[in-house]
């Protein structure tokens, strides 16, 4: 069984939320913001746009980049850690938008982690279910308040990838996931209030478990760290990049990162790099993508060109 990944897409919000914009409203100044982070600036969305409304125009940017219609597809997977609480998941609106009536349609409600989980299942699906189209989208902006630990981080947008049995660009050769229940109340949002998050617990747990799930899957297919082209990681933070770089014993030039621009944009911060890496890169070799998130969920896949 092999499944490809044929291309990747991604859609942010028109708005640029800069440092200086945020600094007044709590109590920091910009240079700290930058410093603690690595962020410069984050995208919202309006009030009027939801989840599934940026889902659907990183789909739509997927399957143009592709060559797809929508009808083809056999299957649609939605991940979404800031979607409507309640059912149905923002996979149906996603779907119908997308013109399709019958295909099935799967909501991953995990923030953060939920673009690898999508990217691991589609994997395992794409054989028997065809086109695979994993859609990750978050409005973040709309969970956050004035907490200064959580609102310089966030952001909002949605990608998009492509998965099929068919032949494409990059094989992908195997997946590693894991869930730690113990910690679920570190990283939360329930929808009786903002999102609460045990920042030390996060980045102490996430600096291990990203490198840890990285070196199992690698090892699995007997490649060293060194001889992966590009590190696709969950955008956290700039610092946390740099960590896991430093774990894995490669230069952060490895890690792809652009958390600077756009914040950390929960499980569609993956995909949203993917989609910027991919149409400026050849791959030369293989490529690592990996995530950490609420719940906690974390892993890590591989794929290679050709």
């Amino acid at each position: 069984m092999s499944a490809y990944l044929h291309g990747f897409g991604a859609h942010v919000p028109e708005r640029v939320v800069a440092n200086a914009e945020l600094a007044g409203r709590l109590g920091r100044d910009a240079e700290w913001i930058e410093k603690v982070s690595g962020i410069l600036e984050r995208r919202w969305a309006a009030p009027e746009v939801t989840v599934a409304g940026m889902g659907v125009a990183a789909a739509e940017d997927c399957l143009r980049k592709a060559g797809i219609a929508a009808n083809t597809l056999g299957m649609l997977i939605v991940a979404s850690g800031s979607g409507a609480r309640g059912f149905p998941g923002p996979a149906a609106e996603v779907a119908a938008r997308l013109g399709l009536d019958s295909t099935p349609a799967i909501d991953l409600p995990i923030a953060s982690a939920g673009s690898l989980f999508g990217l691991a299942l589609a994997m395992r699906l794409a054989e028997t279910q065809g086109d695979i189209l994993v859609v990750a989208a978050e409005k973040m902006s709309a969970l956050i308040d004035n907490d200064p630990n959580t609102a310089i981080l966030f952001g909002d947008g949605a990608g998009a990838a492509l998965v099929s049995a068919r032949p494409g660009r990059w094989r992908m050769l195997d997946a590693v996931l894991h869930t730690d229940g113990q910690y679920r109340g570190d990283l939360a949002f329930d929808a009786t209030g903002p999102l609460r998050m045990n920042g030390l617990t996060v980045i102490l747990q996430a600096a291990r478990k990203i490198p840890s799930s990285i070196t199992e899957v690698l090892g699995r297919q007997n490649i060293s760290a060194q001889q992966v082209a590009i590190f696709l990681l969950h955008q956290a933070n700039l610092n946390l990049l740099t960590r896991v770089a430093k774990s894995l014993g490669v230069g952060p030039e490895k890690m792809f990162a652009n958390v600077q621009r756009y914040g950390n944009t929960s499980s569609a911060s993956m995909l949203i790099a993917a989609s910027e890496w991919s149409e400026t890169n050849p791959a030369p070799g293989p490529v690592v993508f990996s995530a950490f998130g609420a719940g906690f969920h974390w892993g890590a896949l591989v794929a290679s060109e050709g």
